[in-house]
């Protein structure tokens, strides 16, 4: 086997070269190609250059940090002006070697920053916003697959008047650092402070002993009460002498609503205008504050007319109806629960109905006649609880037939009638109607 200086030179390396390799976990030299060995460099080892990259971003902005192909990288921040918020995506974690530096920097303020870790586990030292001229750098440690802030500017969080402030704290630079503030001259320290036309508004607690010039109407509020050597109130009604609460005489006074009182010894009392309330039954009136219209016409001429014109939800017209033996005229009395009509026979209204057609449903009964075989006949829909019969009554030849289909049928579908004499009683319930009875009648 020829010793190393004894192979030929190779000029030129190409990514499928191989280069031998001892590896210890097998205990022998194998092959590696250099395209795999430059991997491995690049994936472990950073260049000791620096990466610059600058950016001019918009409001809003989303920055993907390259994948290193240095030892650091510079991103440089240069928008036009402040930015509310903005994203900066490090590499993909999978592709940064260990120890791979991040520098961000900006010349305008960021309000929001959101730094994306792209896969890594965390991010330590994590900063929310940039003020303009500062920076964070972040190192990539791969045994824990995090990213850790190394140098902070301690102002980088700051706006460029807190900046200012700190630099310079006078009173100006304070109210320009601050927001929220009122009134403007020097920052007020609490021992014996001179202070300006102040709007004190309401302290909590306080002394005038040594305050001069404070005037009555303006400067006070509240109520000086009887006690201090006022009158307990801030208001006044009426002219004339001061009143005191025992046989006052009043002049022409507006009572109001007095809490109680006894009128026993007043007079000249207004029914129309003085008095206020519905008078109950008890002390002789309605009980209530207004009568419906008519009702004192009927009161006073109690005529059927005039209960009629004072009622608001009759039923019918003519007069007025008692129990005992009344005369009505073409009454439409409904369906009675309770009733005896043993006076007279009870009469339905019919239709006759001669060949194919559509069975009516404003009529109690149809009395069907047919003139061919399998007249069609047709049966709508009706009113809940409405009875309808049909009655096959005669037909015009031999072997003639009428076929009922009504639109919604419970159960069946249609009703044949052969014979004369064939009859079907329905009753239309819900949706549907239903047989109630069948006289050979076919219901299929």
């Amino acid at each position: 086997m020829p010793t190393i200086n004894q192979l030929p030179l190779l000029a030129q390396v190409s990514p499928g070269d191989q280069l031998p390799v001892y590896t210890p976990n097998n205990g022998d030299a194998r092959r590696l190609p250099v395209s795999q060995l430059l991997t491995y460099f690049q994936q472990s080892f950073a260049s000791p250059t620096m990466a610059v990259n600058l950016y001019v971003p918009g409001n809003g902005f989303s920055i993907a940090v390259p994948t290193p192909v240095s030892e650091q990288q510079w991103v440089i921040l240069q928008p036009a002006g402040p930015l509310a918020a903005g994203t900066v995506t490090l590499p993909l974690n999978t592709g940064v070697p260990d120890g791979t530096e991040i520098l961000i920097t900006t010349t305008q303020n960021i309000t929001a920053l959101t730094i994306g870790i792209n896969g890594a586990a965390a991010i330590f030292g994590n900063v929310t916003t940039l003020a303009g001229g500062s920076a964070v750098r972040y190192r990539f440690y791969q045994a824990t697959n995090s990213w850790y802030a190394i140098t902070t500017d301690p102002n980088s969080t700051l706006s460029g008047p807190m900046q200012t402030f700190l630099s310079n704290p006078t009173s100006a630079n304070f109210a320009a650092a601050i927001s929220g503030e009122t009134g403007t001259g020097a920052v007020v320290f609490n021992d014996t402070p001179t202070l300006i036309s102040p709007l004190l508004g309401t302290p909590t607690s306080g002394t005038l002993t040594n305050c001069t010039g404070l005037p009555i109407a303006a400067g006070t509020t509240g109520t000086l009460p009887v006690a201090r050597g006022g009158t307990g109130t801030t208001a006044s009604t009426g002219t004339g002498n001061l009143v005191l609460d025992t046989s006052p005489t009043l002049v022409t006074p507006v009572l109001g609503t007095p809490i109680s009182g006894t009128l026993t010894n007043c007079t000249s009392l207004p029914l129309t205008t003085g008095i206020t309330g519905v008078l109950p039954e008890a002390n002789g009136g309605t009980g209530l504050a207004a009568l419906g219209a008519g009702v004192i016409t009927f009161l006073g001429t109690p005529t059927s007319a005039n209960l009629a014109a004072a009622v608001t939800d009759e039923t019918g017209t003519g007069d007025l109806v008692f129990s005992d033996s009344p005369t009505l005229v073409t009454p439409n009395i409904g369906a009675a629960t309770a009733t005896s009509l043993a006076t007279g026979p009870v009469f339905g209204t019919s239709q006759a109905l001669s060949g194919p057609g559509a069975v009516d449903i404003t009529t109690y009964t149809t009395a069907f006649t047919s003139t061919g075989t399998g007249d069609a006949l047709t049966l709508a829909d009706g009113t809940n609880g409405q009875i309808k019969n049909i009655v096959y009554v005669a037909q015009t030849a031999g072997a003639d037939t009428g076929i009922l289909t009504p639109t919604n049928l419970g159960a069946f579908t249609t009703i044949t009638f052969n014979d004369p004499g064939d009859s079907v009683q329905l009753q239309f319930l819900g949706t549907q109607w239903w047989v109630i009875s069948a006289f050979n009648a076919v219901v299929a």
